[in-house]
């Protein structure tokens, strides 16, 4: 008996049948859930260290912690930046104690509130958001100056995590919270006199 005219029906009835049920074959890209990326968010978020410098902290018995009130809203508005000895910032970088406002030799920054609040990120596309990352613009707009240190860019960072980090940070409740923009050094060496 000849086999080859079944086989190439069973072939034909197979090839059918997976037509009809509208697979592929190729992997499909499952869409993450909301709750998934701020799942992801906060991990990323939490191991990259965001709440060392843009949450305020509250001291503890275990030394200072980042205030839960105040999470990720950056350096307070109102705390004025004790005073220290600006020679010292022309060879040391200095933080003060919430960690939120860093002096060096291009002068003081202060950290972003990073809450979902307008005075935030509120009004910020996952666009510029990812232009702030990875090319350190400021507020993610083109033309605007660049960040300063200690925030470091990342432009490897995958879009995967970018839309994991911006969905977490668009959750984090709103703290209003205008932040104080940077001094350079002449100003710093001003306001110090």
């Amino acid at each position: 008996m000849n086999c080859k005219p079944l086989i190439g029906l069973a072939l034909l009835s197979a090839m059918a049948i997976y037509s009809c049920t509208g697979t592929t074959g190729a992997p499909t890209a499952e869409i993450p859930s909301k709750d998934s990326l701020v799942k992801r968010g906060a991990y990323l978020v939490k191991i990259m260290g965001c709440n060392d410098c843009h949450s305020p902290k509250k001291m503890t018995a275990q030394g200072p912690v980042p205030d839960e009130a105040l999470l990720l809203s950056g350096h307070p508005a109102a705390m004025p930046v004790a005073k220290f000895d600006t020679a010292t910032a022309k060879d040391w970088v200095l933080f003060n104690m919430n960690n939120t406002a860093i002096a060096g030799p291009w002068g003081i920054s202060f950290a972003a509130n990073l809450t979902a609040d307008s005075t935030g990120i509120g009004s910020w596309t996952e666009e510029q958001f990812g232009r702030a990352l990875r090319q350190g613009m400021y507020k993610g707009l083109e033309g605007t100056r660049h960040l300063l240190p200690p925030m470091p860019q990342m432009p490897d960072l995958a879009d995967d995590d970018l839309k994991a980090i911006f969905t977490y940070l668009k959750s984090v409740k709103p703290v209003q919270n205008v932040v104080p923009q940077p001094l350079s050094p002449p100003q710093m060496a001003a306001y110090y006199r």
